[in-house]
């Protein structure tokens, strides 16, 4: 589904109220090698005018399957999201009105494509970690092998600690080294 700006503009006294199921799982795909499917994206959003230009407001449902980042296998992860954004023309990007917070995309051609908006901000919600429901656990078999294994980071604190305990017999050696002497 597209708008163009001028469309939307001559909208400017209601606000334009849409449910879309988008096919987004080839386009993806695409842009992210490492998915392996994603489910039908239902969104449901609007679009009103205001004094800053055009303001778009999305719910976003789908799930998209990826592989563990530890395992490897499979996983679905459910991405429930909001976006919010503020749509400019090309012709006048004038940002100085807006927070450094918002969000503020310049359009180019000045027509609003809902498939680019929503597979930009579905790239945006996967996490750089995926793990499965049982990798999560704590008592989680980690994978290891010939002279090497994946530890946990409450390990890793706790071997560190390990490191800068000195042993007694040797803390006199601590400055040895030392200039000043």
């Amino acid at each position: 589904m597209k708008w163009s700006l001028k469309e939307l503009n001559q909208a400017s006294e209601a606000p334009i109220h849409f449910t879309e199921n988008l096919d987004l799982n080839e386009a993806l795909k695409s842009r992210r090698s490492d998915i392996i499917k994603v489910s039908t994206v239902h969104v449901d959003g609007m679009f009103s005018v205001d004094e800053l230009g055009v303001l778009g407001y999305m719910k976003v449902n789908c799930t998209v399957t990826l592989p563990s980042s530890r395992s490897f296998q499979p996983v679905d992860l459910e991405l429930n999201f909001d976006v919010t954004e503020h749509y400019l023309s090309h012709y006048n990007p004038n940002l100085s009105n807006f927070e450094d917070t918002d969000v503020v995309i310049v359009l180019k051609d000045d027509i609003l494509n809902l498939a680019d908006v929503i597979e930009d901000n579905i790239l945006l919600q996967i996490p750089m970690q995926v793990l499965s429901v049982d990798e999560k656990r704590d008592d989680a078999v980690m994978p290891s092998g010939n002279d090497w294994s994946v530890i946990r980071e409450e390990q890793l604190q706790k071997n560190n600690h390990k490191k800068d305990n000195i042993d007694p017999r040797l803390a006199k050696l601590k400055n040895f080294f030392d200039k000043d002497k």
